[in-house]
């Protein structure tokens, strides 16, 4: 009986191969600030900006309102790459993505017929919900004291009217 070596896998990427180091890279960065939040932001900007420069028949408002559904939607992507960019000011660029979305309602088109509204909100909120990860030693519940402090009883303490 001979054995035959087994066949190579064709097109699947090894452990050590560059896209899944590229993929691996990318997962770590992604991890480490609001990219979903970023996401949905940028996406309900992306949907109030370009929205009034769809046909006529297709807007229910012309003119200044165009103007300002554009504007909204050029800060709902600022605050979008804002997100992303620096986590660290993902309190205040969610409070104005929330309320640069709200305010796309009665300035375009019904915020971007309710969907720019709704996802420029959830992505806002999403951000400033956000927490960053914890360091993996300090993760747990509360210290544990050890030595000689840990082992002293500590005295009953009455509770009560405080008379004697």
């Amino acid at each position: 009986m001979t054995t035959d070596p087994p066949p190579e896998p064709t097109g699947a990427p090894t452990p050590d191969s560059a896209p899944h180091r590229a993929r691996r890279a990318f997962r770590r960065w992604r991890r480490t600030r609001p990219f979903w939040a970023a996401v949905w932001t940028g996406a309900g900007g992306f949907v109030v900006f370009f929205l009034p420069m769809a046909p006529l028949g297709k807007i229910l408002q012309v003119g200044v309102g165009g103007i300002a559904g554009m504007a909204g939607g050029v800060v709902l992507m600022a605050m979008a790459l804002l997100i992303l960019l620096l986590p660290g000011q993902r309190h205040t660029a969610g409070v104005i993505a929330v309320i640069a979305g709200v305010a796309s309602f009665p300035l375009s088109n019904l915020g971007g017929l309710f969907v720019g509204m709704f996802l420029s909100v959830l992505g806002g909120s999403m951000a400033f919900a956000w927490l960053p990860e914890k360091p993996l030693g300090r993760r747990g519940g509360l210290l544990r004291r050890t030595g000689p402090a840990a082992e002293t009883p500590v005295p009953p303490v009455s509770v009560g009217s405080g008379s004697v």
